[in-house]
């Protein structure tokens, strides 16, 4: 009899229900004291009755065991290649775990105005939380991250480019795993330099010079486009010129402001010199990425400063550039080392989440060679482990990486400090009023500099 009722409370589809049977059914029993009852006051009825809860209580919680949500958010464009195998794949290799992939705006800002939102209102509803390189100081000292330390080795760290995983860090604990790069560089017309007899240029002089001979040889229409307009990509560009010239925006150990400084002059100097020498178009400073791209890519112009995205466009079958087109770090002043502003995306753990091993189940995944590699045929981004800038899969599509593993040696970080976003909208306005001639560069970058040094000194 109890067989037949064990088999009959299988084929429920309420676990309980399941429960409830169970518990009415022993009811009755203890009501009439049946005969079965009593049989199982036996020795052998004792240990059925025994085995039978075991066997109820194995069975419960894998019936009403639910698998785990992880909450993901990122941007509509980005979300297409993780949908594309690496979340079926994923949840395939972890039956009990589910991410479910949310599409926020495509605007990087107001993306993470969302993740912000979400974390100053409460217990964020984000279990993993999908970071720009430079939202990783603010997020971390808001404490909205779990401390990843415990959770990788140092021996493991060492797969991935040292300048990535330094920019999951903020105030020496990591908070960030990176899952791809994104590092500036300079494109140029390599066939063009080599008709003229040109090697590729290593100090801004270097590229002035060459840049007015390929107009004057009527080549190109201008020699040089980069990210004039006030943004986020403002502050990219101009890190690279600033490094290159020996210069630095904000020291972060000491919260030393260098914007006041002649080097940073200099640098504005350039860029402007880009302009007023008809190097750069006039609007320059009105352009953002994909404008500077489409100059580039028309045959327009000789240089581009840029991301890695631009390669895979610049060489597809219907481009003019197609095998015409080289890169390195951006050119520096004599004596000094180029420089190549580091981006990227990693994941981390909000401190709110209540799944956080499964989260970093996860984040080994998406970080993992297996994954990465498959992103990389997906969308053609840039990986954060090293291996793969050697991977003859990825070097038979994609030539160029390990020239671009070069690049990424010179990377270097905006600075990863808590007060990021109010310190670059205050370089934005005054570096735009200055490339502009709305202020001169002396009266921008002193008020630029006391405007930073009263917002770090009021943290």
């Amino acid at each position: 009899m109890l067989i037949l009722f064990f088999d009959w409370c299988l084929k429920l589809k309420s676990p309980l229900i399941f429960l409830n049977s169970i518990k009415m059914f022993e009811l009755n029993l203890l009501k009439k004291k049946s005969k079965i009852f009593q049989k199982l006051k036996s020795r052998t009825g004792l240990f059925f009755a025994v085995s039978l809860s075991i066997i109820l209580l194995s069975i419960l919680p894998a019936l009403s065991q639910q698998p785990v949500v992880l909450n993901l958010l990122m941007a509509a464009p980005d979300a297409q290649p993780w949908k594309e195998g690496l979340l079926k794949d994923f949840e395939s290799k972890n039956p009990g775990i589910r991410i479910n992939l949310i599409e926020g705006p495509n605007a990087t800002n107001l993306l993470e105005d969302l993740y912000t939102s979400a974390f100053i209102l409460g217990d964020s509803p984000y279990d993993l939380v999908n970071m720009d390189i430079i939202w990783t100081s603010k997020f971390a000292a808001a404490g909205w991250l779990l401390d990843l330390d415990n959770r990788i080795s140092l021996e493991e760290l060492t797969a991935f480019s040292p300048q990535d995983v330094n920019g999951g860090r903020y105030e020496g604990k990591l908070y960030r795993i990176p899952m791809r790069s994104d590092v500036g560089m300079l494109y140029y017309r390599e066939d063009l330099l080599q008709q003229a007899g040109f090697q590729p240029p290593e100090t801004f002089e270097d590229l002035i010079k060459i840049s007015q001979a390929l107009q004057k040889q009527g080549k190109v229409k201008w020699g040089y486009v980069w990210q004039g307009r006030q943004y986020e990509g403002l502050m990219a560009m101009f890190m690279e010129v600033l490094k290159g010239y020996g210069g630095f925006w904000v020291k972060p150990d000491t919260l030393e402001v260098g914007l006041d400084r002649p080097e940073t002059l200099r640098a504005i100097a350039f860029l402007k010199d880009t302009i007023s020498q008809g190097i750069s178009p006039p609007g320059v400073t009105t352009y953002q990425e994909e404008d500077t791209r489409r100059f580039f890519q028309s045959g327009q112009t000789a240089f581009l400063r840029s991301w890695p995205y631009v390669w895979p466009l610049a060489n597809q079958a219907d481009s003019p550039l197609k095998g015409k087109v080289g890169i390195k770090t951006m050119v520096s002043n004599s004596g000094k080392t180029g420089a190549a502003c580091l981006g990227g995306w990693g994941l981390g753990i909000a401190k709110s989440s209540k799944h956080p091993e499964e989260a970093w189940k996860a984040i080994q995944y998406f970080t993992s060679v297996q994954a990465q590699r498959q992103f990389i045929f997906n969308s053609g981004s840039v990986p954060s482990r090293v291996s793969l800038f050697k991977d003859p899969e990825v070097i038979a599509k994609y030539p160029h990486y390990p020239q671009l593993l070069e690049v990424e040696k010179q990377a270097v970080l905006r600075p990863p400090i808590a007060q990021y976003a109010q310190t670059s909208d205050i370089l934005q306005r005054y570096l735009s009023a200055a490339l502009t001639n709305s202020m001169t560069p002396e009266k921008a970058m002193k008020a630029a500099a006391n405007e930073t040094r009263t917002l770090l000194k009021s943290r």
